[in-house]
């Protein structure tokens, strides 16, 4: 039942794509060219391909096809998600104006004779073998007859041959274009610039006023992969060390594939430099590819993975649990491993990708939970969809006694195109009561 279910929905999403994708072509294509034209037949061919590359993107990765395939497709369809996404939203607001702009009456052209068009002249013979005199101008016998005006409207045509559904579609069309493309490229450079430094500061009521100050740099969601590589990986160790942190946290989703094929995407994570150490835990991401090979990589990296485990550090627990996802293979978060022997008059801080586990946090007398997983929606309006599945999407919140931390990530997944929901990287500060 369940695969029937699961081959159920994945017929649906096809269709709806189809659907979509052949109401954008009918708007933008063939109601915008000519039959014949260049352009209606380069827009015909995208309409059949920019889907196809789009599930190839997305597919390739999960079916094992070669690291050189995956990059090949990764970029124009996972690009092409993005704009499918906003080209939609936009041609559904362009309809609505549409429907409105054909349905006002238009104006009725002047009558006006062409100096182009000879006059049609009648001759019409009387019965008596003799003519009549026709209007002014004209010859014994002629009647000149005024050619009937031009009425614009829907389908009417000006001297130029462009028809007013034509012009509309067009204008429509366009515009809806040109929103796009400065949705989806000021978005793809907001990600490929790097992500940007947010700070936050967090009051512990247990924590000791030797750590106040203490700086703890959370990065998320970096997603390594086909499209976001080495260079976006040295972008993120740059930010961060420059923001000089006591310990840096990764919480998750680092990479998206083997380590075969990102091993040398990650390198630069050597170089990340903190008083306390680089601690890592895997995400949801990690084990789509095997979550074991990755834990060993990182750790050869000069990182710290905390598997349902516990550092006591001077001020402070910090605690680390595998993902949810880790439950298929038998590995998913223990609390008690992590959390259930500790001192509970310490300060304990929790690594955990998924914010949805913080209801066992709070069980556990967790002071601040850390975490990502949400991207913060990544492409609006993907933060309302992100709501109905996690209890915060971005930011800080309190859950009785323990606050939550979500970050919207550094990387991005899919389309390298965040809108609405800027890649960050938290510096969050700790601070004492007691200082």
């Amino acid at each position: 039942m369940t695969v029937f279910v699961f081959v159920l929905i994945v017929l649906a999403v096809l269709a709806l794509l189809a659907s979509v994708h052949r109401w954008l072509w009918i708007r933008l294509v063939r109601d915008t060219t000519r039959p014949g034209s260049p352009v209606r037949r380069a827009g015909t061919v995208a309409a059949f391909v920019l889907p196809v590359l789009a599930l190839a993107a997305l597919t390739a990765g999960r079916a094992g096809a070669p690291f050189w395939l995956q990059r090949t497709v990764a970029w124009p369809g996972f690009m092409w998600l993005a704009v499918l996404l906003y080209l939609t939203l936009a041609m559904l607001v362009a309809e609505v104006v549409r429907r409105v702009w054909l349905r006002r009456p238009a104006r009725t052209a002047a009558p006006a004779a062409s100096p182009q068009e000879p006059e049609l002249l009648v001759r019409e013979e009387a019965a008596t073998g003799t003519g009549e005199t026709g209007a002014a101008g004209s010859g014994p016998g002629d009647v000149a007859t005024a050619p009937a005006p031009v009425t614009g409207g829907a389908a009417g045509e000006g001297p130029d041959g462009v028809t007013r559904r034509l012009f509309v579609s067009r204008a429509l069309g366009g515009a809806a274009l040109v929103a796009t493309a400065a949705t989806v490229g000021t978005g793809t450079y907001g990600v490929l610039r790097g992500p940007r430094v947010k700070r936050v500061q967090v009051p512990l009521a247990r924590l000791p006023r030797a750590a106040h100050g203490f700086r703890i740099a959370v990065v998320s969601d970096v997603h390594l992969g086909a499209v976001l590589g080495r260079a976006h990986a040295q972008r993120i160790v740059d930010t961060v060390n420059r923001t000089q942190p006591d310990l840096i946290a990764i919480v998750g989703d680092l990479v998206d594939g083997d380590v075969q094929d990102l091993g040398p995407a990650a390198e630069p994570l050597r170089g990340l430099t903190s008083r306390h150490g680089t601690f890592f835990v895997t995400g949801n991401h990690e084990y789509f590819s095997g979550a074991q090979q990755w834990v060993d990589h990182v750790r050869e990296l000069g990182l710290n993975p905390l598997e349902n485990a516990r550092r006591e550090l001077p001020y402070f627990d910090l605690a680390g649990v595998n993902d949810i996802a880790g439950e298929t293979e038998g590995h998913g978060p223990d609390f008690g491993a992590a959390l259930g022997d500790r001192d509970r008059s310490r300060t304990s801080v929790l690594l955990a990708h998924q914010p949805i586990v913080i209801d066992d946090a709070v069980r556990h007398g967790v002071d601040l939970q850390l975490s990502g997983h949400t991207h913060g929606g990544q492409l609006w309006p993907g933060k309302y969809l992100a709501e109905l599945a996690n209890p915060t999407v971005a930011g800080l919140e309190r859950y009785g006694d323990t606050q939550l931390y979500v970050s919207r990530g550094a990387g991005a997944w899919g389309p390298p195109v965040r809108v609405g929901a800027p890649s960050d990287i938290t510096v969050v500060e700790l601070a004492s009561y007691q200082a």
